[in-house]
């Protein structure tokens, strides 16, 4: 699996014809094309082609970013200078919206991708009807041979490449196999400034006062403690924490992730979720924080800045999966966080998947034994930790934690597992992987694993743990905890429709 759908030697690539170029895309893209971008193709190539006569190099045409789940239209790589180029086919303005997703893309590049930490990067918009273009060659502050967009119209493409190359005159000159291989691997300044954004956070900083923060508390410790055995033994652990919903499972991971940023440190972590809009939410809502508590201390911090810091360190699960598909070393972390583990897929379900929507006939793993395959490329230490809700395989596919566990069995014995002792209870449907594994792996089970109070139902923090025993047939259990409930919150059971619809105006009245 490539990094790109096309990659050539700038004189081949000119040579070439438009069929021909577009047929390879087309094959290498396989499922992830259509006609409009066919058309898009089509309109690009002869641009392209064009403005490089007389130009050596070479030319990557939808050039991935490592973990970042983005494709580039064009990136070039000139003597000393990269080039990374979207185009906006039929397009007569700038945009700010483009603007920034082309500045995005470089960014991307300078902060994740390691062959282009120390070279210079010029990002170039192409409005192809635009009347104007803009070619002066204007760099950032940061001192990291990094230019601001320049915005070309199609017939002066070549003109914004000169200036960019004159500019940068004398530079180190780029390897393009080395460029075309590089892995995700964050830039000093981003972790650093992740660590600066994050470190000071506590759980109780950002929770209730009551037992739910101290509940979180404890489990975030009791994970701090795994990974710190984990590394201090070199050995691999794969570790199960549950929790009753709306527990905090994601923000125990968020704050695991943040506590081990530092690369330094030899223990840095990545928090993985195949939710996108969550990633999403969580990198916007991480990155506003940021802006405005830096701004109450007379700081201005970019929010383009902040959200590079974020994204060290949240990703999107098949966008790491992806990654390192293409790129066969041990991950840059030795800590991954998987959000929603029981959701990932089975065997059947991730085969069909590749061999379909990623050309990769040869893939033969479950989701889970992947991605323990990835940290288990580490030669001295890691650790997987999942976050699992009860009963919440909702789509075709979704194996459950007992897919974990079944890997672990499978193929990493030698890892030791941690476990919740409430992966037992029957919502997990985890225990008969549980006995199956105790005879070939170690297995070590801890309470603090599980997340016990609902932070999401304020003052009803047992209707989670009433709706468990009403499940689970256990009568005399549920009627105590619904006494409990009570105390606070009216339940009623009724089938009538237009009963429940009278009694929930009702309430709401009164509230």
């Amino acid at each position: 699996m490539y990094n790109y759908y096309y990659g050539e030697s700038i004189a081949t690539f000119r040579r070439q014809s438009l069929e021909e170029i577009v047929g390879l895309l087309s094959i290498s893209s396989e499922f992830d094309n259509n006609l409009q971008q066919i058309g898009a193709w089509k309109q690009q190539i002869p641009i392209l082609q064009n403005s490089l006569e007389g130009l050596d190099g070479t030319i990557f045409i939808e050039f991935s970013i490592p973990r970042m789940g983005k494709r580039v239209d064009a990136v070039l790589l000139i003597d000393n200078v990269v080039f990374v180029i979207e185009f906006k086919v039929g397009e007569s303005q700038y945009l700010q919206y483009s603007i920034e997703q082309v500045w995005d893309y470089a960014l991307d590049l300078k902060n994740f991708h390691k062959p282009s930490h120390n070279v210079a990067i010029a990002p170039i918009l192409v409005a192809t009807e635009a009347t104007h273009s803009f070619t002066s060659i204007i760099t950032t502050h940061h001192n990291d041979k990094l230019t601001f967009p320049l915005k070309v119209n199609k017939t002066d493409l070549r003109a914004a490449i000169t200036a960019a190359l004159q500019f940068f005159e004398g530079e180190q000159l780029i390897d393009a196999s080395g460029f075309a291989k590089g892995a995700y691997h964050p830039t000093p300044t981003i972790i650093e400034s992740a660590v600066s954004l994050y470190n000071n956070h506590s759980v109780s900083d950002i929770t209730r006062s009551d037992a739910s923060a101290k509940n979180l508390t404890e489990t975030t410790g009791a994970i701090d403690d795994i990974i710190e055995y984990a590394k201090k033994n070199k050995k691999k652990v794969l570790c199960l924490v549950t929790g009753v919903p709306g527990a905090g499972k994601t923000l125990v991971g968020l704050k695991v992730a943040t506590s081990h940023l530092d690369k330094s440190k030899g223990d840095s972590a990545v928090y993985l979720s195949g939710n996108a809009p969550l990633v999403a939410i969580l990198q916007e809502a991480l990155t506003r924080d940021q802006v405005k508590r830096d701004s109450t201390k007379g700081i201005k911090t970019a929010k383009g800045k902040a959200k590079q810091a974020v994204k060290s360190f949240i990703q999107i699960i098949h966008h790491y999966r992806d990654a390192y598909l293409a790129n066969p070393e041990a991950p840059y972390d030795h800590v991954a966080i998987f959000d929603e583990a029981q959701r990932a897929w089975n065997k059947d379900q991730t085969v069909k998947f590749m061999r379909q929507k990623k050309n990769q006939h040869d893939f033969k793993y479950s989701e889970p034994e992947f991605l323990i395959s990835c940290l288990n490329r580490h030669e001295d230490w890691s650790v997987v930790i999942c976050l699992v809700g009860g009963g919440q395989e909702i789509n075709t596919g979704e194996g459950g934690i007992s897919e974990w566990l079944q890997a672990i069995h499978n193929i990493f014995n030698d890892w030791e597992v941690h476990l919740s002792p409430n992966l037992s209870d029957s919502e997990y449907l985890a225990d008969e992987a549980i006995k199956r594994i105790s005879s070939t792996s170690k297995l070590t089970f801890n309470d603090s694993l599980h997340l016990s109070v609902s932070m999401r139902s304020f003052r009803a923090e047992k209707l989670s743990l009433f709706v468990k025993h009403l499940l689970d047939l256990d009568v005399e259990n549920a009627r105590k905890t619904l006494a409990e409930v009570q105390k606070t919150y009216k339940i009623v059971l009724t089938r009538d429709l237009a009963k429940s619809k009278t009694m929930a105006k009702g309430s709401s009245s009164r509230n």
